[in-house]
């Protein structure tokens, strides 16, 4: 039996440099060869890793046959004279131990050894080369597509994982797509390197700015915060320190060309790049766009904000299942709260009218977050409403469909 074909499996290594690879072999052999003959002071050892091949070579010194008292260290004289006439007493002899002569059992546990050294230095190599990468992107194949992740193979063939709460809702992947992610953490499970991919991180996507973006890449420009609901909208607040660089055209691109190949990426999730300020209610007013406000409210020890909008514009401000103003809360740090602004028409009801069909005490709820009138009311919204009230989910739908069938 021979070690070969462990060999060709060790050359093949990339993430351990050489010199660590000869240390490991050279200390399993010099472990089997302490085991075999009690010592390993008298051995040479040559590993030549790029042939997957060794050597090793055993001195001994000449002595009369009568006088052997240890036949690892020692070699008779007449032995030495078979291997060469010339040899003489108290000579050195130099000659190749066999790997038949450690035995069967001790060659398979020297590859077992070999195995478990070589393959643990490479998990340890692979966990430490990634541990520095996280925040970068990573470019892979997809290999393997499962239900809750994707496996990915680096350009040397290491394993990474998707998991699926990393995807983008609209990712769809097949075996041999080239995909595209960051880095977002590196964990050890069962003795293994699991480095963890996202498309869904803030990180990700501001990487994706450094990328299309030089003066981000170069500090002309700084990325002060990013919020995402993945695939769907996103908040990019941006700042630069040269009064000669507009921040949010530099991400845009001429005619959007540099924002545009960021959408394509994230499957079309809408981007809004807004200019960062200390103004706090300039920096809310930037976060609610494209809605306009007409005044608001601050309550700087609640973290509270009131905004006050015209009717149609509370659409706007709150944005397609409540993103808009989501995106905004998490952007500015702020709980906003929108009221809407609207004169009295013929074609609205008060609340009060309401008052056989809805509890008196519902109105006064509804009246404390701004709505007076049964318009009011709808404009909000039923997630609006169950954020900023403590009514039950069925009374509110009850309440709702009570207005909406007013007007219909």
């Amino acid at each position: 039996m021979n070690l070969l074909d462990t060999f060709s499996e060790f050359k093949e290594l990339k993430n351990i440099d050489r010199a660590t690879l000869i240390r490991i072999l050279e200390d399993a052999f010099r472990a089997v060869l302490v085991k075999q003959y009690g010592t390993d002071k008298n051995f040479s050892i040559i590993i030549n890793t790029e042939k997957g091949d060794f050597e090793i070579l055993r001195k001994r010194i000449v002595v009369e046959d009568e006088k052997i008292e240890d036949t690892n260290l020692q070699i008779s004289l007449s032995e030495a004279k078979s291997i060469d006439p010339d040899f003489e007493l108290g000579e050195e002899v130099t000659d190749e131990v066999k790997m038949n002569d450690f035995g069967r059992r001790h060659i398979l546990g020297l590859r077992q050894s070999l195995q478990g050294s070589i393959m643990e230095l490479e998990r340890d190599a692979i966990y430490q080369r990634y541990k520095d990468r996280v925040g970068e992107i990573i470019v892979g194949e997809v290999y393997q597509v499962w239900k809750r992740e994707v496996l990915v193979r680096d350009d040397d063939g290491n394993d990474l994982i998707l998991p699926k709460n990393e995807q983008i809702p609209s990712d769809f992947f097949r075996k041999g797509d080239t995909l595209r992610a960051v880095v977002v953490r590196v964990e050890v499970k069962n003795n293994a390197p699991l480095i963890i991919l996202s498309r869904t991180s803030p990180m990700f996507l501001q990487r994706l700015f450094e990328a299309e973006v030089p003066e981000i890449f170069d500090g002309l420009i700084t990325i002060h915060k990013i919020v995402r609901m993945p695939g769907e909208r996103a908040k990019v607040a941006v700042e630069s320190y040269d009064d000669r660089i507009d921040p949010v055209g530099a991400c845009v691109g001429m005619k959007g060309s540099r924002i545009h190949s960021i959408v394509r990426e994230l499957h079309n999730e809408s981007i809004d790049v807004i200019n960062y300020t200390n103004n706090i209610q300039l920096y809310i007013q930037r976060a609610l766009s494209p809605a306009k406000i007409n005044s608001m409210n601050i309550n700087e020890e609640e973290k509270r904000v009131e905004v006050y909008l015209d009717a149609e514009e509370v659409s706007l401000a709150i944005g397609k299942g409540g993103s808009n103003i989501k995106l905004a809360i998490q952007l500015v740090g702020y709980e906003i709260d929108v009221f809407r602004e609207q004169a009295e028409s013929e074609e609205d009801v008060k609340l009060e009218e309401f008052s056989d069909e809805i509890e008196p005490w519902i109105i006064d709820v509804l009246k404390e977050v701004g709505c007076d009138t049964a318009k009011s009311v709808l404009e909000l919204g039923f997630d609006e409403l169950y954020r900023r009230t403590d009514l039950e989910e069925e009374t509110i739908n009850d309440v709702l469909s009570i207005l909406q069938a007013e007007f219909e």
